[in-house]
């Protein structure tokens, strides 16, 4: 037998590998041809890892059958097709039909996202897979856009690699202790340690739909501690893009697998999409479209539980995920001191828009005197509401007592500057800006607001463009999300970016934003995260 290196080798006396297709991080997958019958086959090689103790080693060999075998037990266009296992010196090779194309990934990558209706296309093809996958007792575990090809000359996607699939009936091959999956793809129910189910590969299947729609998944962040909180406890924002499909993606991230969208009804809604242009709401659940807003609100969920208890439950959590991946040298600080601070595409739920309350000083941009145009929100009124627990401060914030009656987590640097009704927390030099507003509700809720801030936008922000306002939750409850870019009150300045959310709480309507250099968006984005998710009122 060859080595790796070879340009070509004959395996099994039949299979002759001749390039290689890709390679993950237990195997290469070859273009080969099958002598025996005339036909393209790939090939996925099993890499020999001489780091790896006789016990590890085996137990990767039994991953790759239970991978076939557990792909051998289903028969669905839209699943890999496993033809044949062998093993040439103690190695083992799974030989699969051929898909000529690259990955779901790579074509994000390579052309950036899909549209709605290619999204809405594959979805619903993967949900026809994961059915049948369901239904003869497998679970995938590990949906993920490096795990759909796409063929380029049809178009069909196919659901592959179920390398850490969980077959019924068999011995799980998952060490105890260990972690196994990709966190920004993982449900909160896997990454808590609680039960797992079909309903956990639906939460993956809503994940790659967002990163499909906008190319990048919106649980993504800088550290692994921070994808952790952005799976288990922060609000979920979807993308403005997947507003089209918003019943199918904020169905299947539901937290609670209980009341997530099933496979069944996600697939026929997606396919009434494609008949029709429209997702119908989803009756069942409590995210309609904004067409049914002005007919039916949603039941409003349990409120979350307090920050404080959120904390030291998302403490034990990553706490376990060190103890678990320790072997991979993954860094305890790096898991429990760092929130979510990665950037990504800005999220919503569902189509709206805010208005003048809370960021009409430009969505959070305090205005120097002289040019700021003059804000028209009412002032804000005594907290009715008991504060849930004092937040914690990622690494690098620290919790400020706001005398404006209420407690956030600011970076470290950061100097308050108090504007009538807005207070803001600036950088040196007023690079990054957080804004607060706390008011009364506002016709027409947080959506009304934002969308009339919006209509007057090109007013109170010079060179004002790009704005959009999406509807979306933040803790359970309505909120809306308004984001744009503008030139700064001054040429000094130039362009910047604001994201600025809205929502109403316990009687009281708040507004927080962060505004900064349009080349900083990213990083804006994480003070803007962490400035939502730790806003406790006093």
């Amino acid at each position: 037998m060859g080595t790796e290196g070879d340009a070509v080798r004959v395996i099994a006396g039949r299979y002759r590998l001749e390039a290689k297709l890709g390679r993950g991080g237990m195997g290469i997958v070859w273009r080969a041809t099958d002598h025996l019958l005339g036909r393209r086959v790939a090939v996925k090689e099993l890499v020999q890892d001489d780091s790896l103790s006789a016990e590890e080693a085996r137990a990767r060999h039994d991953r790759t059958l239970r991978e076939a075998r557990a792909v051998a037990q289903l028969s669905h266009p839209h699943v890999i097709v496993v033809h044949d296992v062998v093993v040439e010196d103690e190695r083992p090779y799974i030989v699969m039909e051929l898909i000529e194309g690259g990955s779901l990934a790579d074509r994000i990558a390579e052309r950036g996202p899909v549209d709605p209706r290619e999204a809405a296309r594959i979805g619903a093809d993967l949900l026809g897979a994961l059915r049948a996958a369901h239904a003869a007792g497998v679970l995938h575990r590990d949906i993920k856009p490096a795990n759909v090809l796409v063929d380029s000359a049809t178009g069909r996607a196919v659901l592959t690699d179920f390398g850490i699939a969980q077959v019924a009936g068999a011995t799980t091959l998952t060490e105890t202790g260990s972690f196994v999956g990709s966190p920004e793809y993982t449900a909160p129910e896997r990454m808590s340690g609680e039960r797992t189910g079909p309903a956990s590969d639906l939460w993956s299947l809503g994940a790659l739909l967002c990163t499909a729609l906008s190319g990048e998944s919106p649980f993504r962040r800088d550290s692994l501690g921070g994808i952790l909180h952005a799976v288990v406890f922060a609000d979920i924002r979807t993308p403005p893009q997947a507003e089209p499909l918003l019943p199918v993606v904020r169905g299947l991230l539901e937290r609670d697998p209980d009341r997530r969208l099933d496979a069944e009804r996600a697939e026929r809604m997606l396919r009434a999409f494609l008949d029709t242009g429209r997702t119908p709401a989803d009756r069942t659940g409590y995210t309609p479209t904004q067409a049914d807003l002005p007919r039916q609100r949603p039941a409003r969920p349990a409120p979350d539980p307090p920050l404080r208890e959120r904390s030291t439950r998302g403490a034990l959590v990553a706490a376990l995920l060190v103890a678990a991946m320790a072997g991979a040298g993954v860094s305890a600080a790096l898991l429990l001191d760092r929130d979510g601070d990665g950037g990504g595409t800005p999220s919503a739920s569902a189509p709206g828009g805010p208005g003048g309350a809370v960021g009409t000083a430009s969505g959070g941009t305090p205005a120097p005197a002289s040019s700021a145009p003059p804000s028209p929100t009412r002032s804000p009124r005594p907290s009715a509401t008991p504060s849930p627990g004092r937040p914690s401060a990622p690494s690098g914030y620290r919790v400020v007592d706001d005398p404006a009656g209420f407690t956030l987590a600011v970076p470290e640097g950061f100097t308050r500057d108090p504007q009538g009704e807005r207070v803001f927390y600036l950088s040196p030099g007023q690079v990054f800006r957080i804004g607060v507003k706390i008011g009364v509700p506002q016709p027409g809720g947080p959506l009304g607001v934002m969308e009339r801030a919006a209509l007057e936008g090109p007013d109170t922000n010079p060179g004002y463009r790009d704005g959009r306002v999406t509807e979306t939750t933040r803790a359970g409850r309505p909120a809306a999300l308004w984001e744009f870019t503008w030139d700064g009150f001054d040429a000094a300045e130039g362009a910047r970016h604001t994201y600025d959310l809205c929502w109403e709480d316990g009687g009281r309507l708040y507004d927080v934003w962060v505004s900064a250099p349009a080349g900083r968006a990213r990083e804006a984005r994480g003070y803007f995260d962490v400035a939502v998710d730790t806003l406790v009122p006093e």
